[in-house]
């Protein structure tokens, strides 16, 4: 992984992602209330993944995907460790 690395998680969520412990999780909230130009707030969350053993990492960077941005991908990412299960033809399933 590069030393910086932002990924797009779809609907305007973005997760940014350093070779340091922090991690941050960055959203924008929009208020339109019928005038001229909307109204932005811009909401960080940062973690520090250093007060927890790296082979977690993953799975809290997942609890946090899917707490704060309802998105979370097992396996799907270039930072992953997780395995899929190996796949089984019907008649295997009793092994």
């Amino acid at each position: 992984m590069k030393k910086e690395d932002e990924i797009f998680l779809g609907g305007g969520t973005n997760l940014n992602i350093q070779t340091s412990k922090n991690v941050e999780l960055r959203e924008t909230l929009i208020l339109i209330n019928g005038q001229k130009e909307p109204i932005e707030l811009d909401v960080k969350i940062i973690a520090d993944f250093d007060t927890i053993p790296e082979k977690y990492h993953e799975v809290f960077l997942n609890i946090m995907t899917s707490k704060y941005y309802n998105k979370v991908s097992f396996g799907d990412n270039p930072f992953s460790q997780c395995v899929p299960p190996n796949k089984k033809k019907w008649w295997q399933i009793w092994k």
